[in-house]
């Protein structure tokens, strides 16, 4: 698995972050202009404390209701979903999941106080393109509780009441840190063979890239 990346804020970035940051609880679009990429921004806000993060296709949800979903380890639950991991919530902004045929597998886990992701897509699915550009919704942590217990576990937040956002903040293909660690998997693979082989196919995948640029 990947770890999340490690951000050093300048003192210039944090003081633009801090200006555009007032804006959050206002419950509208942010107009991101800033020169930074949109993640370092998202981080930034995480850092706070105050926010939780949804990543959806649809991009004018005025106010999230629980549905019944399963939890990581596939316990049913009725709740609004969320994470204090952006990077995260950026892939199901822009994973277009009306193009999924059959399965995919992510996820971001804390172990050790660091954030660590995978992400891997089966082989019909990456055949239709699924990207897209989305939304992500920035959501009051305080009514959220994480999911999970454990010295390792998954980066899951949820809320068994409507959600109403304090922000929202359009994104790309292009604001998705770990699009180059996205792997392919087989149709009918089992998790376990997703797992183990991750990182081998984007390390493979990688280096196929650098060879067809040279």
């Amino acid at each position: 698995m990947y770890q999340s990346p490690i951000v050093v804020f300048t003192k210039e970035e944090i003081e633009k972050y801090e200006e555009l940051s007032k804006s959050v609880n206002e419950g509208r679009l942010i107009d991101y202009t800033l020169q930074y990429p949109k993640y370092r921004f998202l981080q930034y806000l995480s850092l706070k404390g105050n926010y939780v993060f949804h990543g959806s296709n649809y991009r004018n949800i005025e106010r999230f209701e629980p549905r019944e979903q399963t939890l990581y380890n596939n316990e049913l639950t009725t709740a609004v979903f969320a994470t204090t991991e952006p990077i995260w919530s950026i892939f199901y902004a822009v994973f277009n999941r009306s193009a999924l045929i059959g399965s995919f597998r992510n996820g971001c886990l804390i172990g050790r106080n660091k954030k660590y992701h995978y992400y891997s897509i089966n082989e019909s699915t990456i055949k239709n393109n699924p990207w897209t550009d989305g939304m992500l919704y920035i959501l009051p942590k305080e009514k959220f509780h994480m999911s999970g217990q454990g010295k390792v576990q998954f980066d899951e937040w949820t809320c068994n009441e409507y959600v109403t956002p304090v922000g929202k903040i359009s994104v790309s293909l292009s604001d998705f840190y770990f699009l180059n660690k996205v792997a392919v998997h087989k149709d009918k693979e089992s998790l376990f063979s997703t797992w183990i082989y991750y990182k081998a196919r984007t390390l493979m995948s990688n280096s196929k890239r650098a060879i067809n640029s040279t």
